[in-house]
């Protein structure tokens, strides 16, 4: 009778031995998988996790975006899913600062998230001038700003519409390369969280920097635009 309390610790011991190596062994695996430095050590391992998530589940492939070592640039890319933006981060040697809806930045559990990576919010139904001076800012300081000028979710089949001039504002006011992304492969098109969910072979298709020169806002948007929207 004695031996019962033994051996009951002696497997509580094992089981918790075991729960701290596996655990561990996991914060490893994503420490080894983290691409860009966010300057904490957990959403240095989120970061691993979503490289994980994507290259394993969405089977995301594409190499990496090409961005400067250091100095500011300007991420842009078509918005077809909520998958999008970890597509993007899976694919940034460099953390990027997202341009985000409100209604999604304050969604429930998800905004102390975007306050720690940095995200900026964008209230649609008003002047984006506040959400455009904290992006210059934030290119100011040599930061990564990523953007869906497109403005919201749109699929290859809409029509196209004219994109928001904040982006060419940006790349002329801060003198930032501008990196064209083209999402594509999303099983779950014009969903935002349930994409994160539905298997994809993600692919993102790669552009050579554009510059803004003085008084070329609107050759610079077309030229952006057809890079965005085509098959």
């Amino acid at each position: 009778m004695a031996l019962k309390p033994l051996v009951l610790w002696v497997t509580v011991s094992a089981c918790l031995i075991g729960a701290v190596r596996v655990w561990h062994h996991l914060m490893r695996r994503l420490e080894l998988a983290q691409g860009a430095d966010w300057g904490s050590k957990w959403l240095n391992r989120l970061d691993g996790l979503n490289r994980i998530w994507c290259t394993q589940f969405h089977r995301l492939h594409s190499g990496k975006i090409r961005l400067p070592a250091t100095g500011p640039a300007l991420v842009v890319a078509n918005h077809v899913s909520g998958l999008d933006p970890l597509l993007m981060i899976a694919a940034s040697s460099r953390p990027l600062r997202f341009l985000v809806a409100r209604e999604q930045y304050d969604r429930l559990g998800l905004r102390r998230l975007f306050v720690a990576i940095g995200c900026i919010p964008v209230k649609r139904d008003r002047n984006p001038r506040a959400a455009l001076a904290a992006a210059r800012n934030a290119l100011e300081r040599g930061e990564v700003v990523a953007l869906f000028p497109q403005g919201r979710i749109y699929l290859d089949n809409e029509p196209a519409a004219p994109l928001k001039r904040g982006v060419a504002y940006l790349a002329r006011t801060s003198g930032a390369p501008v990196i064209a992304v083209r999402v594509e492969g999303v099983q779950g098109k014009g969903r935002t969280v349930s994409a994160v969910f539905l298997r994809s072979h993600a692919r993102l298709r790669h552009f050579p920097p554009l510059h803004l020169r003085e008084g070329d806002a609107d050759r610079f948007l077309r030229r952006l635009q057809s890079m965005l929207t085509e098959k």
